[in-house]
């Protein structure tokens, strides 16, 4: 049984014909895909921030995190959302399906939240709705 390699050797002018059209081939894929040097990627996660000065997470919690969420949790296309109290204010952090529409849910979202702004205290900061995009956060960061 002859090898591999025997095979190659013996059969020289077929080998460096592969070995070519293979290259060939390659270059011309290459050139073909289409590249891009910083594409747009869509997380589909949006970012809601509320501050009250001097308010306790369980007071941010229940005044003002909650009015949030009891009217977020039926616009479509929502997968997961998550909140967080601390001193001070609370956050919604809410994560939609790979398919969702997001200009369409930011706008359900700011119109939500602008709801829930009449159940919050006197002296609430306005709440701060982004969406996260991950082309505004840098791709390297090299420190000397």
């Amino acid at each position: 049984m002859m090898g591999f390699l025997e095979v190659a050797v013996k059969n020289a002018r077929m080998t460096i014909t592969a070995l070519l059209f293979f290259l060939v081939a390659g270059a011309l894929a290459y050139i073909s895909i289409p590249k891009e040097a910083e594409p747009d990627v869509q997380v589909g996660v949006v970012y809601v921030s509320l501050h009250l000065q001097g308010i306790s997470p369980e007071d941010a919690e229940r005044l003002l995190v909650r009015p949030v969420e009891t009217r977020i949790k039926n616009i479509k296309g929502i997968d997961t959302f998550t909140s967080n109290a601390y001193q001070g204010g609370g956050n919604v952090v809410i994560q939609f399906e790979p398919d969702a529409d997001m200009s369409t849910a930011l706008q359900d979202i700011r119109s939500k939240v602008d709801d829930a702004k009449q159940e919050f205290p006197d002296g609430t900061d306005e709440p701060s709705v982004n969406e996260v995009n991950i082309s505004e956060f840098p791709i390297l960061v090299v420190t000397l």
